[in-house]
């Protein structure tokens, strides 16, 4: 991956190169995140599943795509991307999408016991397009994202006992992920094209998206930092030949490319793939800025972001599509930094990254594994001391 220096951050801002301290907290700096040194340490040589981890930490891989998972009688999916953890009895379910085109999309789930054990695998969804990523509701079930043009919202019970249900008023669009903030009661919604929109959906009724409900835009100007507003979306299922649910709103917010979505704490962190930023919209005064940003950081540790996920303590865990095949930590105080590195497997992206319940189980994918094909997807599993 070419690093990118800070002359070149300079030159962007049309500025001399200055000195920049990397132990002030993101309150007091107010820029975006900076290379700095990881909480966990540095990373270790490559364990036997070639991941190279923070000292502590181990990994082992839950399933394998085209391979049945050990002790089940379930096939795991290929191209496996975005996915949610959730509660289930004393253990936990992982939820991970199948980013295939039509009819071979879908979502498969895996379920641990308390101990971890993996004790069943199923199918959550099926016979959809391009599942990219997602995300979870405060009543406990995943929403699946079709990455394609007209795409759709799927909402699927992780357990794999209710149908999934189709939920057309969430937008018809080039879906990527959805974070929901039950705080606004509203579904936050990121759209996959160089000039896509930012979203929010609000159910009619909170707890159920059966009843329908408004989908918004975020409209402001094109800047990197401000106030935002938003605007009702005339048509949320235009069909093809009509106005694409982007280009309906006048002054609609573009950003190059919406990847993944993350909710806590009053504030939506999301991802852009085209220019490698991490946005935080702070909801509760709709405002927007950059938490991160690699034409603004020394030596950018993070490239080609991609889903995001986060912890209890303030940490986001951004994975790459590319790059050098890492996950990322951004902490609280500002500073962006490798928490684990995937070695060769160069023709991959790292896809779902989830925490269980308990937050000392990371799971995620290499989409590719060590193929370079949908096909060779493996899914992951780290364990340890997480802050």
């Amino acid at each position: 991956m070419e690093r990118r220096h800070f002359l070149r951050a300079a030159a962007a801002l049309g500025t001399a190169p200055v000195a920049l301290g990397f132990t002030m907290t993101r309150e007091s700096f107010a820029a975006p995140a900076q290379n700095g040194p990881s909480p966990y340490g540095p990373l270790q040589p490559a364990d036997s599943h070639g991941i190279r981890l923070p000292s502590g930490f181990t990994s082992r891989v839950v399933a394998r795509s085209g391979q049945t998972v050990t002790g089940t009688g379930y096939r795991w999916h290929g191209a496996p991307d975005g996915g949610a953890c959730f509660r289930d009895g004393s253990g936990w379910i992982y939820v991970s999408n199948a980013e295939l085109d039509s009819p071979s999309g879908g979502a498969s789930a895996l379920r641990f016991d308390g101990d971890g054990r993996v004790t069943g695998a199923h199918s959550v969804l099926s016979g959809t397009a391009r599942n990219c990523a997602g995300g979870a509701t405060p009543w406990h079930t995943w929403l699946s994202c079709e990455e394609v043009s007209y795409g759709y919202v799927h909402e699927t019970d992780p357990r794999g006992v209710t149908a999934a249900a189709r939920r057309d008023a969430m937008g018809r669009f080039k879906h990527e992920a959805a974070a929901c903030d039950p705080d606004r009661r509203v579904i936050y919604l990121t759209e996959d094209e160089s000039d896509g929109c930012f979203y929010r959906f609000r159910p009619r009724t909170w707890g159920s998206l059966a009843a329908g409900g408004t989908l918004e835009v975020l409209v402001s100007g094109s800047g990197t930092s401000g106030s935002a507003a938003w605007a009702r979306v005339p048509d949320p299922t235009p069909g093809p030949g009509s106005t694409p649910v982007r280009n309906q709103v006048s002054g609609a917010k573009r950003f190059n490319g919406g990847e993944g979505c993350y909710y806590a704490n009053g504030k939506c962190c999301f991802t852009t793939k085209g220019d490698n930023r991490v946005w935080q919209l702070n909801a509760a005064d709709d405002t927007y800025e950059l938490r991160y940003d690699d034409n603004l950081t020394p030596d950018p540790p993070l490239t080609g972001v991609d889903n995001i996920t986060g912890t209890a303590s303030g940490d986001l865990y951004v994975a790459e599509d590319g790059g050098n095949m890492e996950i990322c930590i951004l902490t609280p105080d500002g500073v962006v930094a490798p928490f684990l590195r995937i070695t060769g497997q160069n023709a991959s992206e790292i896809c779902g990254p989830a925490f269980n319940p308990a937050g000392d189980r990371l799971y995620f994918s290499s989409q590719r594994g060590t193929t370079g094909r949908s096909s060779g997807g493996i899914t992951y599993e780290v364990r340890g001391a997480f802050r």
